[in-house]
């Protein structure tokens, strides 16, 4: 079964994979809290994401309508509109994503995993410390949970 996907045009570095498929480096599922304080504070550190090369962007349309949702002002929520222009965007998620049952993330929370493993992400980058704090730097279903700073630190250490 395949996800509804809208394609925003942008410049992409691609790399070879072993399994000798052609894809960004990574691919990173933005939770809402991050497109929000993208929005919020267009001069912020997260705006530095948008022009990382080997890194794809992706996120959900459940996320950006959350993030919506909060923003204050109508300068903010024309900001969002322009961020997730460089956004690939999942258009609908699916309920038949199914966690451990060890797992202690509210049902909230739920369209956010499942956005990020129907997008086959590498990485989930939240700012969500008390539902998604146990598990940085962990993996659920693949995707490693980590907030910006941590992962713009572990380019950074790549990169060294």
């Amino acid at each position: 079964r395949f996800a509804a996907w809208a394609w925003h045009p942008r410049k992409l570095t691609t790399t070879v994979r072993q399994s000798g498929r052609s894809d960004p480096l990574r691919t990173v599922f933005l939770d809402a809290n991050i497109i929000f304080s993208a929005a919020y504070k267009p001069d912020s550190r997260l705006c530095v994401l948008c022009s990382l090369p080997d890194v794809t962007l992706v996120t959900s349309s459940y996320s950006v309508e959350e993030a919506r949702r909060n923003l204050p002002e109508s300068f903010h929520k024309n900001t969002l509109d322009r961020l997730v222009k460089d956004l690939r965007i999942l258009l609908e998620t699916s309920k038949d994503c199914h966690f451990p049952a060890s797992l202690k993330i509210p049902e909230k929370n739920h369209p956010i995993l499942i956005g990020a493993v129907l997008t086959k992400a590498d990485v989930l980058l939240t700012g969500d410390v008390r539902h998604f704090g146990p598990y940085f730097g962990k993996k659920i279903k693949g995707i490693r949970i980590l907030t910006p700073a941590a992962f713009l630190a572990s380019l950074e250490r790549k990169s060294a």
